[in-house]
Order: structure tokens, then sequence, then C-alpha cells
């Protein structure tokens, strides 16, 4: 998809906003965020801690093609890891492997 993005459904300050995902984007070791609906575009920025990070790519991806090279983006170590934190933030939420997420990449800008 290259800008033909449906409307945003959140502004991008609401892409992260839990504090244990603030903290591991903080560290480096989180460089994505799946959502339900799209929080951004390529290109936006946004800021946590005091520092900016640029929207690289956003697309769609059902959750059950997510990989352990997706899952370490997110922060963890693999998709099991991943899907027991997901399902501990959102409690009776079913894991639908045909259930489509936007994913938002970005990485820091250094200035």
């Amino acid at each position: 998809m290259n800008g033909d993005f449906p409307p945003k459904e959140k502004s991008i300050d609401q892409l992260v906003t839990n504090k244990q995902d603030v903290t591991l984007v903080l560290a480096g070791s989180k460089t994505a965020n799946r959502r339900n609906g799209r929080y951004a575009d390529p290109g936006e920025i946004m800021e946590l801690g005091g520092r900016k990070f640029k929207v690289t790519n956003v697309y769609r991806q059902n959750i059950g093609d997510l990989t352990d090279a997706d899952a370490q983006k997110e922060g963890y170590k693999d998709v099991e890891t991943y899907k027991n934190y997901i399902l501990s933030m959102h409690p009776g939420m079913p894991w639908l492997p045909q259930m489509p997420m936007w994913v938002h990449e970005f990485e820091e800008i250094k200035e």
C-alpha cells in the first residue's frame, strides 16, 4: 500500500502508550507496534521520553502470519511470548489467526 490507506482511527500519540511498551521502545528493542486500527502514516513522528521516532512502514498483517522475527520487532523473543503478553493485556480476547492488524514500524531519529 503506497498511501492508499483508509482514514486513521487514532492519532500517532496513541500508538505506543503502555508503560512496558514505551520502555521497550526507549531501550531500542521494540521497533514495531500492532494495532486493530491505523494510528499513523509513514513519515509521521512520535515522541516518547523526549526522543523522536519516525514511522517507516505501515501495512496490514493477519495475526496468524506473525513470525518470531515480527515478535522480536515488538520486543519479545518469539510469537508465543508476544501472544501471551497481548492476551494478558486484553482478557477474553480470542487469538484468531485471520484477525487483521495494522503494523506500524518505526526507528529513532538521531539528531
